[in-house]
């Protein structure tokens, strides 16, 4: 393959909602490229993009697919995107290393929710955006609708360039208004023929020429000048005008095909080669210190990993675009990440799973390479002297979580393995494995999203596993102030244990005075501070320890042991077994015995002193809020917010922003479990959220009660 320069390469996303024909789409384009010799079909299970099993299962994207094809002396990278929001992460990774969006609509379905999505990711990133209205074929097609929704959803920034002759099954033929030519397909599509435009089409051709040259004009002021005088642009000064209002946003072409047919595709191709801003003529990438890096052939070496995978007989495959400089076979390079070494032993670019062996990528080229040890997605490798590093791609906070095990304690270190490769494979899915809750939390972007990982591990790993109700990370505090004494004795023969502890513990705020007395069932008790350790910690809050011992009433080398009892009751607090938080103790008697005493014997006295005291400072249960934001179609702001109001949602403000209504509410998380199910079922996918945690907040007494009542039974099960 010809070595290509960052002004011959096009970057291309192909993004649009589940079923709009992305990945027929995508075949057809390495079709005419001649990169694939006959077109698959998704049907068939024979497509370049949705080759892995999964894929065939369920019959749409699953993974993000990197592929190439040739067109016009150019190379056109192209990622080819899941539609489902389930696998967002596929085209936010996209979005971060390719320059233009092709973002396809399904004519019988008109703007999906997806596409909504989609789009704001583009705004988002900021990237070029063209229409390609496909599936114009079907018996159901709706053009002119799909034109009306695109207009309404996303403005009169949508210009059409190519409108269809007929659609549904008569569908063969497109009317070019930039080219001004009617472009028609046999039966078998490829290359059309190029015609005039009939005349009973002519009037259309005209007023839609005039509306694409005025958008044209509108992006170049010389353009707008010239457009005065003349009242019209020739093709070139149209092409010049649209690539700038491309790269400016303010404009947004639309052309149309049947994918499966291969109609229409060639002339999209052509469309992309001359007009699509190319790499060079985009935002240069900034390092993370906010170096600006040139896609610059005689620059340093620097490649940014956006993806990996594990590919069956070649392990692990890192995806990589070139940021700097130059990569070739056996090239060294420095991960600036790990600071370790790697070499490119094995240069591709890919089409789906079949690699196309190359010698040599420059700046702003996309490619592959195998086995590398230290790299993962993510990392920045560099040449040698060059410490460039790329900022990580961000994704959206995950929308789910479930608990998961194997079926089989066996499988247990091998399912942990399986879990951070997936991970690796795809960052929006995420594994915790929370010693608080005793369980693994697996995080994804929505049921169906986990329910696919379900899959994969089952039939490609042979794991057994089941999904359980993840536990919620409650805190446990208290909310007056209580004292205990506590001996522990034990004798059996030879020394023993004994141990008294006597304590007073008070709820715990920042900056809160420190009292000289304390008033306790109606005495005056004096407090004679010796030391006082504050610990931050790990799980929030604190613990304030103080010893007040007077009189070597217990000696100071046992106050270290005191301290560990509490710590080890605060990590399994008395109510429920949570983490307790935001407590001062005061140590300030006991006993000791010149022989039995030591370090376990006031540990125990501590801890079972701490647990008494707990339960009569009238303990209160905390529980995780968020913030939660959703955004929801107006037609269904009252459901979604009496669906809030059941799941004890305190609503905070609302908003209208970008044709959505926002609402904004602080939510228990224990609510939120199964939320972007009911929330699609409810709005009929239109809506989406995010959510961040906020604070802890106190339970409402009955469900204290209930939690009580739950953790005493599972207690009495043990």
């Amino acid at each position: 393959m010809k070595v290509y320069q960052a002004d011959q390469i096009k970057n291309l996303a192909l993004l649009g909602g589940s079923g709009s024909g992305k990945t027929t789409l995508a075949e057809a384009m390495l079709f005419e490229g001649g990169v694939i010799k006959r077109r698959g079909d998704v049907e068939s299970n024979n497509t370049v993009s949705d080759y892995n099993r999964v894929e065939h299962e369920y019959g749409y994207s699953v993974f993000s697919s990197v592929l190439f094809t040739e067109y016009l002396g150019r190379k056109f990278n192209i990622i080819d995107c899941p539609g489902s929001d389930d696998f967002i992460g596929g085209a936010i990774t996209s979005l971060n290393v390719t320059d233009t969006a092709l973002m396809v609509l399904n004519s019988t379905q008109g703007v999906e929710v997806g596409t909504e999505n989609l789009f704001r990711y583009t705004d988002d990133h900021k990237k070029p955006v063209i229409f390609v209205v496909n599936q114009l074929d079907h018996e159901k097609a709706n053009y002119e609708q799909t034109i009306e929704q695109a207009k309404e959803v996303f403005g009169n920034k949508v210009v059409v360039v190519q409108y269809p002759v007929s659609v549904g099954a008569d569908f063969n033929a497109v009317v070019d208004v930039l080219k001004m030519k009617m472009y028609q397909w046999g039966p078998d599509g490829g290359e059309p023929e190029i015609l005039d435009i009939p005349a009973d089409q002519k009037a259309m051709a005209d007023e839609l020429h005039n509306t694409l040259v005025e958008a044209a004009a509108e992006n170049d002021e010389s353009l707008m000048e010239l457009y005065f005088e003349e009242g019209t642009l020739n093709e070139d000064q149209m092409r010049q005008g649209i690539h700038k209002g491309l790269i400016a946003r303010d404009m947004f072409p639309v052309f149309c095909v049947s994918a499966k047919k291969d109609m229409g595709g060639r002339r999209l191709m052509e469309f992309l080669g001359n007009v699509v801003p190319n790499v060079s003529e985009m935002p240069v990438p900034v390092t993370n210190d906010g170096t600006e890096v040139p896609y610059d052939v005689n620059g340093p070496t620097s490649l940014f990993v956006f993806k990996t995978s594990i590919e069956p007989h070649l392990g692990e495959v890192s995806y990589f675009k070139v940021m700097s400089g130059q990569v070739e076979e056996g090239m060294d390079l420095i991960n600036a990440n790990r600071n370790a070494k790697e070499r490119i032993a094995q240069l591709y670019c890919m089409a789906g799973n079949n690699r196309h062996k190359v010698e040599k990528l420059v700046a702003g080229d996309i490619g592959v390479t195998v086995k590398l040890k230290e790299t993962h997605t993510n990392h920045t490798l560099n040449s040698k002297g060059t410490d460039f590093i790329f900022d990580a791609i961000k994704y959206p906070n995950p929308k789910y979580r479930t608990a998961i095990k194997a079926v089989n304690e066996s499988d247990d270190e091998k399912l942990g393995e399986v879990l951070q490769r997936m991970h690796e494979e795809d960052p929006t899915l995420s594994v915790e494995y929370s010693k608080e809750l005793k369980q693994i939390i697996v995080f994804g972007m929505g049921e169906f999203h986990l329910n696919t990982m379900k899959w994969r591990i089952e039939n490609n790993d042979k794991i057994e596993i089941e999904f359980l109700s993840p536990r919620i990370p409650y805190r446990e505090t208290i909310t007056k102030v209580a004292k205990a004494d506590y001996r522990h004795k034990k004798q059996s023969g030879g020394s023993g244990q004994f141990g008294e502890v006597h304590m007073i513990i008070e709820p715990y705020y920042e900056d809160m005075p420190t009292p000289s007395s304390m008033k306790i069932d109606g005495h005056e008790l004096k407090l004679n501070v010796k030391g006082t350790e504050e610990h931050k910690l790990p799980w929030g809050g604190k613990l304030v320890y103080n010893n007040c011992i007077v009189g070597g009433a217990i000696d100071a080398r046992f106050m270290p042991a005191i301290l560990k009892g509490i710590m080890e009751k605060m990590e399994e607090g008395p109510l429920t077994g949570s983490y307790a938080r935001d407590i001062r103790v005061w140590v300030y008697d006991g006993k000791m015995h010149q022989v039995d005493s030591n370090e376990i014997s006031f540990k125990l006295a501590g801890r079972h002193a701490f647990s008494e005291a707990f339960k009569n400072a009238g303990p209160k249960i905390l529980e995780p809020i968020y913030n939660v934001e959703v955004k929801v179609p107006s037609d269904r702001m009252g459901d979604v917010m009496s669906d809030l109001q059941g799941r004890r949602a305190m609503i905070e403000g609302m908003s209208s922003e970008k044709g959505f209504e926002v609402i904004k509410a602080k939510v228990p998380l224990k609510e939120m479990n199964k939320y972007s199910t009911s929330l699609s079922s409810i709005t009929g996918g239109r809506a989406f959220y995010t959510m961040s945690f906020a604070q802890y907040d106190k339970v409402p007494p009955e469900i204290q009660v209930e939690l009580i009542k739950a953790f005493e039974a599972e207690e009495k099960d043990d």
